[in-house]
This record gives C-alpha cells, structure tokens and sequence, in this order.
C-alpha cells in the first residue's frame, strides 16, 4: 500500500475517533453541573487540558466560562484539536483516500460534516450547543465506524483505520480519567465524599464504561475504576484493550509475529503493552495515578511518532491540523 494511503487512511479514523471523544466529555461535564452538591461549582478548564491546549486557549479567551470553553472544543477553527477541526480534517483525509473507501463510508463522512457544519452555523447566531447536537456527533462517529467495519475489507487498509482509532482511544482514555480526577478533585478533603463518587461517576460516563462497570461491580471504588479503564482486557474503551488489539493490527500489517519487531512502531508498542500485561492496580495507585497516565500519553506520542516515521515518513504530508501526538502539518 501506498504510503499516502495508509497515511490518510489513519489519520481519517483517528480524527473521527478525537471528535467522539471530546463531544463526549463536553457533553458530560455539562450533566455533571446538574449534579454537584451544593457549594461547588462547575469547572470547565480541565476539559482544556485533556486535549494540552491551554495555552492556545488563554491566546484567544480571557476566562474558562462553558460558552468559552465549549466554542473552543466544538465549533474554534484555530484550534486543531476542537470537534470542527477534526472532522474538517477526517473529511479531507477520506477524500484523499477516496478510491481505497468504500461508498457508504464516503457518505456518512459527508454527514457527519454537514451535521458540524450546520451546529456550527447555529452557534454563529449566539446559539450554544444542545445535549442532542452532541449526541448526534457521537451517534455520527459510530456510525461511521459500523459502515467501516461492515463495508470494507479486512486488508491492510482497514487494519490502518484501525490502528489509529485506538491509539487516539487509548490516549483520549488515558487524558479522560487524568482530568477528571487530578485537576477537578478541589481537596484532599473531597475524598470519599458524595462529591468524589459523583465525579468518579463522569469519569466512567465520559468513556461510555459506566454500564458495563456497575455489571461487574456493584459500587462506586477508585481503585476498581482504574483498573477497568486501565488495564480490563475485555472493555474496548480500556487502555490495555486498546493497545493490545492496536498492537495487533500493527503486526497483520507488517507479517512480524507478536513478541518480535520489525521496526520501532513494533517495539515501541510492544514496550507499553508489556508493562500494561503485568503491572496492578496497586502498583498504578502507589506510584500515583497522574504520574502513570502522564507517562502513558508519553508513550503513546512515541508510539504515534514511530508509527509515522516507520510508515508515512517518505510521503509529502497533505497539510490538516496538528495534534502534540501526532501529525505534522
């Protein structure tokens, strides 16, 4: 495969991927304000630093409001991270892979940028955003990765797609379950509080996991949170899943068996998977939980750089935004 192709096919999911993810916990920090206790207001700057651009935003706005911070995530076409921007690009990228695509995933790339292209439109007239607009982004984003899934062939190409849609995942879960703990969390004295359970709760509603934890377990524990988004093998929005069947997806690609490299995209992810395989959640806890993720999203930007320079390097890059992880425009 080209690696122009290749390139573009990556990229187009992992765009998709990134706006899914940040409508969500827009969406959920809005519900999360209905919550608090009395006493407690709503914060909207950690949303910013989930995505690492705070200083671009202090650029552009004077103070971390909802209507601020979430124009900038949604609808801000100077930053490459916000829903607007990503979509933008993951159009462009499956225009340039068109001949590789399927039909159907032609056309619901094209939907779901009419459906950010007609929110950004409201938003021009002094309109905010509803909970249903981020509800059709991520009904979109799935939607998409359906018609992928049911529409392409298993090839080389799809096994790209699929590759950047979990790192991006495993990067946004890893950003997610930081963000919300370390930043929002106002004291020490806020733990074991009905305010600590409630924000445990976002977390696990920002990665969709809230359901599928509470069949497992029956209460509201950090330590069992973090090990179900970190290191679950079976829940798809975990880390250890993530970069488990990505690392998979990178080995059908290049024909080099699991437990060897061929390249230092290979070794790269071979290195975190083989942590995640035998590290504990006791182990994550005692070492602190900000230090671990911090250092997992360092590790997943070497992945994503080694990916690019074993694979995309040779190729003249089509100019998109630029994501701290990824891309160069």
């Amino acid at each position: 495969m080209l690696s122009r192709l290749a390139d573009s096919l990556y990229w187009m999911s992992r765009y998709v991927e990134r706006a899914e993810n940040v409508a969500r916990f827009i969406d959920v920090n809005s519900w999360l304000s209905l919550d608090l206790p009395t006493g407690y207001h709503e914060q909207w700057s950690p949303l910013i630093s989930t995505t690492g651009d705070d200083a671009l935003f202090a650029q552009h706005y004077d103070e971390p409001s909802k209507r601020n911070v979430t124009h900038f995530l949604t609808f801000d076409t100077r930053n490459p991270n916000s829903i607007f921007s990503a979509i933008t690009a993951a159009r462009e990228n499956a225009r340039l892979a068109r001949q590789y695509i399927t039909l159907e995933m032609w056309e619901q790339i094209n939907r779901f940028y009419f459906v950010i292209q007609n929110g950004s439109r409201f938003a021009a007239r002094g309109f905010d955003p509803s909970a249903d607009f981020f509800s059709e982004v991520t009904t979109a984003s799935h939607l998409f990765l359906g018609t992928l899934y049911a529409t392409m062939s298993h090839n080389e190409g799809w096994h790209f797609c699929r590759l950047g849609r979990l790192i991006e995942r495993a990067d946004k879960t890893s950003r997610i379950l930081d963000t919300k703990y370390y930043l929002l969390l106002p004291s020490v004295a806020a733990v074991g509080t009905p305010y600590d359970d409630i924000m445990w709760a976002a977390v696990l509603r920002s990665t969709s996991a809230f359901e599928m934890y509470r069949k497992r377990y029956q209460q509201i524990s950090p330590d069992r949170i973090v090990e179900f988004l970190v290191l679950d093998r079976e829940f798809p929005r975990a880390i250890h899943y993530c970069v488990t069947s990505a690392q998979e997806s990178l080995h059908t690609i290049t024909g080099s068996p699991v437990g060897t490299f061929a390249n230092s995209a290979e070794q790269q992810m071979g290195r975190v998977c083989a942590d995640l395989n035998y590290i504990q959640v006791r182990e994550i806890i005692n070492r602190g939980l900000h230090e671990f993720l911090d250092s997992v999203q360092v590790r997943l930007n070497l992945v994503g750089d080694a990916v690019h320079h074993s694979f995309f390097a040779l190729q003249h890059v089509p100019a998109v935004p630029q994501y701290q992880s990824g891309r160069q425009a």
